[in-house]
């Protein structure tokens, strides 16, 4: 339980100011390599949770009983001191395959009524954490860490958006969200090149 009460005893006392957000100088190694492992195991927790989402719709296992363990392996997962790792990495696991089995029935609900949402939704999801973390790996300087993942994420679902509609045939609203993509990429190209 003490590993419980510093984490919070820590995160209270943090230094955090509205300067800390406005700090724009260069991003040290050992940041930018904190970064990558964080994305790595963001991906890790995704493929996790997406497994236990495909063992719901194999077997039914999804419901109360997943959505309890979920919790209680994120409690197990607080209190469990930070030099231990592996077994923090492990619970991380498993809290992420509890979750995806807890939210199974609804996307078996979302296959039921049309597969097509469940695709666009994974694919959109799948572009925006890989350009924000592509941004986060690449990044030199904390500004291209910022506009760097939204205007990226934003290129790139423009991208599939267009490609999307040129073989299942375009409609009204898409020519409108591609409108607002391309004056949004404009603007963001504008303050970027302002910055510089």
């Amino acid at each position: 339980m003490d590993a419980f009460s510093s984490f919070f005893d820590s995160q209270s006392r943090s230094n955090w100011s509205y300067d800390t957000l406005k700090n724009f100088r260069q991003i040290s190694p050992v940041v930018q390599a904190h970064l990558k492992q964080v994305c790595l195991t963001l991906c890790c927790a995704l493929i996790a949770s997406a497994i236990g989402a495909y063992l719901h719709i194999l077997w039914n296992i999804g419901g109360y009983l997943t959505t309890f363990a979920c919790l209680g392996t994120i409690f197990w997962l607080l209190s469990t001191p930070p030099y231990e790792e592996q077994k923090r990495v492990s619970l991380l696991m498993a809290s992420a395959a509890f979750e995806g089995a807890s939210v199974g029935p609804l996307i078996d609900l979302a296959i039921q009524i049309d597969p097509s949402v469940l695709v666009a939704a994974f694919v959109g999801t799948a572009l925006a954490f890989a350009s924000f973390s592509g941004a986060a790996m690449l990044a030199r300087r904390r500004e291209f860490l910022y506009l760097g993942g939204l205007l990226s994420s934003g290129v790139s679902m423009l991208l599939w958006l267009h490609f999307a509609s040129s073989i299942f045939g375009g409609s009204t609203a898409l020519f409108m969200f591609e409108a607002s993509e391309h004056s949004l990429g404009i603007l963001c190209v504008v303050v970027l090149e302002n910055c510089y």
